[in-house]
């Protein structure tokens, strides 16, 4: 029988929860980097016992996590274990090991962009926000950053080199969202492998055809009337999640700061599915892993009230690709709950029936075995709870 592993990243550390098909029974393990955030770890489709974890800690810094074994042990790649802790006793991270392109004569980075004044800045790297194995090889790893860049590593996390012309794609106008200027979501194609997607808050949906060597922005049909005033601006578009179904590459979904969005033609052009949902702010959207156009929201009250409206945890689910919209309760609380799911704490596996998952910022993780029809909490209590992401193994 086939199995289901569910990777948890919090703000205290990384937890794992494993089951058989039958999700009904869980087994709990960790903290595992107790005391670090862990804004995201992800395991390799070509080999699911490959794990990355992004551990990172304002004061400490960053440090990269591989496991070879499905999490039991864990080592931080390119760096020796013993040069992770300094000589006060204190960790160190490796936050050097992602270098923007710099001036050989000054040593700053080669361009700037928009700080909340409007003045420019200098990129200056803070934390890895997302991980993306590659489909095919488990050598290789993307990593979204803040400031916004991406970065790809072909020797399993050793050693990082950044894609830089995705800053070449009108950076100089991007600007930081009310969370950073964080590039937090890197969707590949199956069907193409030279193609890619990125979302960066608080720029847009950025588009790679010849395998990260040039982007450029796709956000033609988003509007943005509170943040731009240019109703037809290229970039400064806070997009939140962007998912697809393998089975329909051209097909994109969106969750906006505000609206609900679907594209048909690869990202060429958007139009809003948001339809009859309470609210259409929120931050993750996910695919059913064998219905494409079924897709599954969390509405969040608004972006100054990070929680479900009238105190209702509700997942809302589409079977029509969008527009029309029904809420999915039983199981989750209808009353006084007032937590927030973030933009990488949902996911599905590929069981049949598909199982969902999502993480709330109070601490709970809840699963549903069955499409979304029913939930149960798998766990309570974790710190606040940053990432999800379900393996079926």
């Amino acid at each position: 029988m086939s199995r289901v592993r569910i990777l948890v990243g919090t703000r205290k550390g990384a937890f794992i929860l494993t089951s058989d098909g039958t999700r009904k029974q869980w087994e709990v393990t960790g903290p595992h980097f107790g005391g670090w955030e862990l804004y995201h770890l992800k395991g390799s489709l070509a080999d699911p016992n490959r794990l990355y974890a992004s551990q990172t800690s304002g004061w400490f810094g960053q440090v990269i996590q591989r496991s070879d074994d499905g999490g039991k042990t864990w080592n931080p790649p390119g760096t020796k274990p013993e040069d992770l802790m300094g000589a006060d006793g204190m960790p160190n991270g490796a936050s050097n090991m992602f270098a923007y392109d710099q001036s050989a004569e000054t040593g700053k980075p080669l361009t700037t962009h928009q700080h909340y004044d409007g003045t420019q800045r200098p990129w200056e790297f803070k934390r890895v926000w997302h991980l993306e194995p590659s489909l095919t090889d488990p050598d290789t790893v993307y990593a979204g950053v803040e400031d916004a860049a991406i970065f790809r590593s072909t020797d399993a996390g050793r050693t990082w080199q950044e894609l830089a012309g995705l800053r070449d794609a009108k950076g100089t106008l991007w600007q930081p969202g009310a969370g950073g200027m964080c590039l937090h979501t890197i969707v590949q194609d199956p069907a193409n492998p030279q193609r890619m997607h990125v979302a960066i808050s608080a720029a847009g949906v950025f588009r790679t055809d010849d395998a990260g060597k040039t982007w450029r922005p796709t956000n033609r049909g988003l509007k943005s009337q509170f943040e731009l005033p240019d109703p037809d601006a290229e970039v400064g578009h806070c997009v939140h999640c962007i998912t697809m179904h393998p089975s329909r590459p051209n097909v994109l979904f969106m969750q906006k700061h505000w609206d609900v969005m679907r594209s048909d033609d690869g990202g060429e052009s958007w139009q809003e599915i948001s339809g009859n949902l309470p609210t259409d702010f929120g931050f993750p959207i996910a695919v059913h892993a064998h219905e494409p156009n079924t897709v599954y929201v969390v509405p969040i009250k608004s972006d100054s009230e990070h929680y479900p409206p009238d105190g209702k945890l509700r997942v809302y689910r589409s079977r029509s690709g969008g527009n029309e919209w029904e809420p999915l309760t039983k199981g989750l609380p209808q009353q006084n709950c007032y937590v927030n799911i973030l933009r990488d704490a949902m996911s599905v596996d590929s069981l049949d029936p598909c199982g969902l998952y999502f993480g709330t910022t109070g601490g709970q993780v809840y699963g549903s075995a069955d499409g979304g029809e029913s939930w149960s909490a798998i766990v309570r209590d974790l710190p606040a709870v940053l990432s999800v992401e379900a393996q079926t193994l």
